[in-house]
């Protein structure tokens, strides 16, 4: 009789971690919370309560999701919370700057991408450089001839990086005025004329949020960035057309490899594998869902996904770029 007991609780102790596995046990009356790490109103913000809006329902067990914003660095706070901090059992994800991926490449930040627990993302991207209409500046051709005041928010962010990578590759006239929170209080302070615009501005963001501002010709849009030129921007010069030399362009290719992972989400680390797979299933099912797609258009944002497995082979061959080639960016993104 005790050998018997003895081989039930062995079996009932075998047996418990699965059932606890199960998805819908294990998410049914819980919380998933979405890191975002930049203050309430920008781009990343909006595609990350858009987000939460419709996740819940492709997870099994039906969690409600709750955004919380985590500001800071540039956005690295959040990734190091995402990284280090937050539990590793699937009920937290986070969005921050696409720049963060190849941070740790620049000595910018101290994680390894490539062991996150990526979702994908929820659009490819364009970056560019816009001046405020009473800035004297409004053109490329000016930004290279007279001093252009650019606001930025920390080592590593997009309008750092591209204003330094600008400044060093092409030897733009900018000036990086650091230290706002996000692109919201650069806009701000661009209004208010403490800045003269801003680099690494999402084209998305431009369009869904200050669209006004195209209508009504408030910005001038100066250089874009990414892997093609815009269709909605044919009249703006695109970044890697510039590139005179290999130097120049292996340092464009790198920089610019993050537009594809352009609004990435992903889970900490080490997360149980069936729940990172489920994660990734409800992130796919709602690039699909036809109330997140109409809440995209209504908020004027573009869907254009990446799948959780094409972010990993992306962040794994930036990890793969050869050592001179980092070293040359890193140097662009210094000063």
């Amino acid at each position: 009789m005790k050998h018997l007991f003895a081989s039930l609780l062995a079996a009932s102790a075998m047996l418990a971690p699965a059932h606890a596995a199960a998805p819908a046990d294990f998410y049914k009356g819980r919380t998933v919370f979405v890191i975002v790490g930049f203050t309430p109103g920008g781009g990343y913000d909006l595609y990350a309560r858009l987000l939460a809006q419709h996740l819940g329902k492709h997870i099994p067990g039906n969690p409600a999701v709750v955004p919380q914003n985590m500001p800071g660095a540039g956005s690295l706070k959040a990734v190091n919370y995402l990284y280090s901090v937050a539990p590793k059992d699937g009920t937290v994800i986070g969005t921050f700057g696409r720049e963060q991926i190849v941070a740790p490449l620049f000595g910018q930040a101290h994680f390894d991408a490539t062991k996150l627990s990526w979702l994908g993302s929820i659009t490819k991207e364009v970056s560019v450089c816009v001046s405020w209409y009473t800035s004297p500046i409004k053109s490329w051709n000016d930004v290279m001839t007279k001093q252009f005041t650019a606001g930025g928010s920390g080592a590593g962010a997009d309008p750092d990086n591209f204003s330094k990578l600008y400044k060093n590759v092409f030897g733009a006239k900018i000036k990086l005025a650091v230290g706002f929170p996000g692109t919201s209080d650069i806009t701000l302070a661009m209004q208010r004329g403490e800045v003269q615009g801003l680099c690494g501005f999402s084209w998305s963001t431009v369009k869904s949020h200050y669209g006004s501002w195209l209508r009504d010709k408030k910005i001038n849009v100066l250089i874009q960035a990414g892997t093609a030129r815009r269709p909605d921007l044919p009249d703006v010069p695109l970044a890697s057309e510039l590139a005179k030399t290999a130097e120049q362009r292996q340092i464009l290719d790198l920089l610019l490899a993050t537009q594809i992972t352009a609004r990435p989400f992903t889970a900490p680390p080490g997360i149980p594998a069936d729940r990172k797979a489920i994660l990734r299933a409800a992130f796919d099912e709602t690039m699909k869902d036809p109330a997140f797609l109409a809440g995209a258009k209504k908020l004027e944002l573009e869907v254009d996904p990446v799948k959780g497995a094409e972010v990993d082979a992306i962040v794994a061959s930036l990890y793969a770029t050869p050592k001179d080639v980092v070293a040359k960016a890193v140097r662009a993104l210094t000063n």
